[in-house]
């Protein structure tokens, strides 16, 4: 099916925009919700025990609409708060102030191991937005978000609450630049002659994890076509800046 996909992409029967993302729904069941999961530290948490403010704060902070409540420790996770179901409360002050229990949703318990497409029908089914990932010892791994699986087919969505973005090429002076991982590879040999090719990917950020077999992690370093592609920010999930310099220096 993929040889089909990218034999009409290449007789321009497909856009490429349209190839990659049929690619990326094929491609959904080889990668794990471990792939691209939230991973247990960076998971924003309120506890059980915070108060209706506490638990304001940090949607306000955050900007999420979702937030799992803990007991105890992040393994003991007992519900899903709802940023609107908080608004009742404050606009009928005179009204009962319920407990974050009162408010909790249940939270829905999936495995680390369950592949996205799996996870995408899983979604569907529940009516859900937000799971949370359990390890073979059914402690807590990691949280993943319906937008993270549609990142994996249409790219990175970016809301509201998301700060500014800037711009995809710095211009850092000396030769070098600051490029975002997510810089298709056609615009990358359009502003900055560099001309790299790949059937599978269409990002800069996603040429490099090829050519690692992963995600590289911060400060490694490639070197192609003359020059030298470091790995300035990355998650787990993705290259986000990369800096690109002579290969001299």
């Amino acid at each position: 099916m993929e040889e089909l996909i990218q034999a009409a992409r290449e007789d321009g029967e497909i856009k490429p925009e349209d190839a990659l993302m049929l690619l990326n729904v094929i491609r959904l069941e080889r990668k794990q919700v471990g792939d691209i999961m939230i991973p247990r530290p960076d998971i924003v948490c309120a506890d059980l025990d915070d108060s209706l403010e506490d638990i304001c704060r940090i949607f306000i902070e955050h900007g999420h609409s979702r937030v799992p409540v803990y007991q105890d420790n992040r393994d003991h996770i007992k519900g899903v708060l709802y940023a609107k179901d908080l608004l009742a409360p404050f606009i009928s002050p005179d009204a009962h102030r319920p407990s974050p229990r009162d408010l909790m949703r249940t939270p829905l318990f999936i495995s680390e191991t369950k592949n996205l497409k799996e996870m995408l029908f899983e979604f569907q089914s529940q009516r859900k937005h937000i799971a949370i990932a359990l390890d073979e010892y059914g402690g807590t791994s990691g949280l993943v978000t319906l937008e993270d699986v549609l990142e994996e087919i249409v790219g990175e969505i970016e809301d509201e609450y998301d700060p500014h973005r800037p711009e995809d090429v710095q211009k850092l002076g000396d030769g070098n630049y600051l490029v975002a991982g997510r810089i298709p590879l056609a615009d990358l040999r359009d502003d900055l002659d560099i001309e790299l090719t790949s059937e599978q990917v269409e990002t800069l950020g996603g040429y490099l994890s090829e050519l690692a077999g992963r995600v590289p992690r911060q400060g490694e370093f490639f070197t192609l076509e003359g020059r030298r592609f470091t790995v300035k920010e990355a998650s787990k999930r993705r290259i986000r800046w990369i800096l690109i310099e002579p290969s001299d220096i």
